[in-house]
């Protein structure tokens, strides 16, 4: 009697561990190959150093993967990694802020004699008149025109509701028209 009882709770516990769903995890090395490049301008554009750039891409890559057992929906994925990376900026520039209060402004990096022949006047007094813009539209018109994602997409990358992403998108485009001297 006691192999029977001791039988049927095995067989309830086998036929209960194939009934549960088994949750797909998420490959990060592919995500990683795919967006790394892209997340890494991403930083390099809202903290102005490229070193401080790769460390918060691979912050946010290494906490991802220790966390992928708990991301609900691996199609979301790189949103979430993408807003590991603005998380991550706003840090570093939280802790610039606190250690360099009464500093002189950030200075964009100094290009390199070929780089700054490449790169066009026009483009170089874009990316000042970005770096003047408030932390958080210098964020929503980088992942909206640079990263060309949807206005959904830079909500939840930023955390906010679509008509913010949008309010603060256009606020943006306005800012940078008055800093370049255009009628907006």
């Amino acid at each position: 009697m006691t192999r029977a009882a001791d039988a049927v709770p095995k067989r309830l516990c086998d036929v209960e561990v194939e009934l549960l769903p088994r949750r797909e995890l998420v490959d990060v090395a592919t995500l990683f190959a795919e967006h790394h490049l892209g997340l890494v301008r991403l930083a390099l554009i809202m903290v102005g150093d490229r070193a401080a750039a790769e460390d918060v891409v691979q912050e946010a890559f290494a906490r991802t993967h220790a966390g992928r057992a708990r991301l609900r929906d691996p199609d979301s994925a790189l949103a979430y990694v993408r807003s590991a990376v603005l998380n991550g900026c706003r840090s570093v520039l939280r802790r610039r802020a606190t250690v360099f209060r009464r500093a002189v402004p950030y200075e964009p990096p100094v290009w390199s004699a070929e780089s700054a022949a490449l790169l066009g006047e026009e483009r170089r007094e874009v990316l000042v008149a970005l770096r003047g813009l408030p932390q958080r539209q210098r964020e929503a018109l980088t992942l909206r025109y640079y990263f060309d994602l949807t206005d959904q997409e830079v909500a939840a990358a930023m955390g906010v509701s679509g008509s913010t992403a949008r309010s603060t998108i256009a606020r943006g485009l306005s800012a940078l028209a008055r800093a370049l001297g255009e009628d907006a």
